[in-house]
């Protein structure tokens, strides 16, 4: 009896670290799939000329984010050739981000930039409770919507509106890189961005042909595709909104594009404990989005199960030759997607951290499968096939 327990320990801990292999191997050619179309991309950009549409950029918030203050100024710095306005929305008039906003008002006096005070209550995220309340204020037919936290280069709007000009394409997205605060948490969500989650996004646009989803980082639309899915209205109740929407526009038969621009978001400095429970929560929104794919995240863990298969058959020499063959293919994911195409040189002093962050990775999944509770900004809620119903 024991030795069949051995035995089978034996044999799925080695079937894993093969999956993981594989996996790493979709990663590297996904990764290499992207960066032909993002150079094909960047030489349609060169000859796009002016004929972009004005855009209305939507940044709801709520509180004060790291670094927050440069990333709405570099909002306000783009070379774009046609008008665009800014609209921020919180839903308290004494929100902190208030002064904030009003600061940038004051030094970018040419920009229009308007604050809205979201005074209703539409759902439970509030966040897509002010767009709905932020997009009743826009003059522009273009949307543009992204995190509080995101940074962006002098280039970034020219780029992410330019695929609009196909009449086929319904949304622009783009991959992010964060940018940490000195504490072990953010440390590890960083590397986990830059080395896991970036990776997914581009193994799942190279095996489903093409992104069907959002990513809160950017998303670009024109007002009538948010009208045929029912707009923001209809987002009010879900965790992943940035997601749902992509997924409505996808579905309405729109193609979604990944940009070749890649943004930073700036992480808060998390403890381990808050670093927990936002890795908690993003897990279970995934997997209530992507149940599918969630579970198939099991063989994505390579270098977890190629160590675990060095313990169940460490007296065999080729366990170890598999061990330092999975080490060499993370390293590589990491650096081609983390260095490489997302832009982030934190990768190289955090690589000894990798199995950490991956052992941790495996532990949040198991964990997601434990309960439907959310913690989202100082909230409790429950999660319920995407939606959320808050606690009282």
């Amino acid at each position: 009896m024991i030795h069949t327990i051995v035995r089978t320990i034996q044999i799925v801990t080695t079937l894993g670290a093969l999956a993981g292999a594989g996996y790493y191997l979709a990663c590297l050619w996904s990764a290499w799939s992207y960066l032909q179309d993002a150079q094909a991309r960047l030489r349609e950009h060169a000859n796009v000329g002016v004929n972009l549409p004005p855009v209305s950029i939507l940044k709801p918030l709520k509180g004060i984010d790291p670094e927050i203050y440069e990333s709405f100024r570099s909002h306000c710095d783009q070379d774009y050739p046609a008008e665009y306005e800014i609209i921020f929305g919180v839903s308290e008039a004494n929100d902190p981000a208030v002064e904030i906003v009003k600061r940038l008002q004051q030094e970018f006096p040419q920009r229009q930039i308007q604050l809205v005070v979201c005074s209703e209550r539409l759902g439970v995220n509030v966040k897509v409770s002010n767009l709905v309340q932020m997009v009743r204020a826009a003059r522009y037919d273009c949307f543009l919507v992204n995190d509080s936290d995101i940074r962006v280069d002098s280039d970034y709007l020219h780029h992410v509106v330019s695929p609009l000009n196909d009449p086929d394409v319904g949304m622009v997205t783009c991959l992010y890189r964060g940018v940490a605060s000195p504490t072990l948490g953010s440390c590890l969500e960083s590397l986990g961005i830059s080395t896991d989650f970036a990776a997914n996004v581009l193994v799942a646009r190279f095996m489903e042909g093409g992104i069907h989803f959002g990513l809160g980082s950017t998303l670009v639309f024109w007002r009538a595709g948010l009208r045929t899915i029912g707009g923001f209205e209809s987002l009010v109740d879900y965790l992943a909104d940035d997601y749902e929407l992509g997924k409505r526009i996808s579905d309405s038969g729109r193609r979604i594009v990944l940009s070749e621009v890649v943004v930073a978001t700036f992480l808060p400095s998390y403890t381990m404990k808050q670093f927990l429970q936002h890795q908690l929560r993003w897990a279970r929104s995934i997997r209530d989005s992507r149940r599918g794919g969630y579970l198939g995240l099991a063989l994505t863990f390579g270098l977890p199960w190629a160590i675990l298969a060095v313990v169940a058959n460490y007296k065999q020499i080729w366990v170890w030759g598999l061990l330092a063959a999975v080490i060499v293919l993370r390293l590589a994911v990491a650096l081609v997607v983390g260095l490489r195409i997302l832009g982030d040189r934190q990768v190289l002093s955090w690589l000894l951290m990798l199995p950490l962050r991956d052992f941790v990775a495996v532990l949040v999944w198991i964990g997601s499968f434990g309960g439907n509770t959310i913690d989202w900004r100082g909230d409790t809620f429950t999660l319920r096939n995407g939606k959320l119903i808050q606690r009282v």
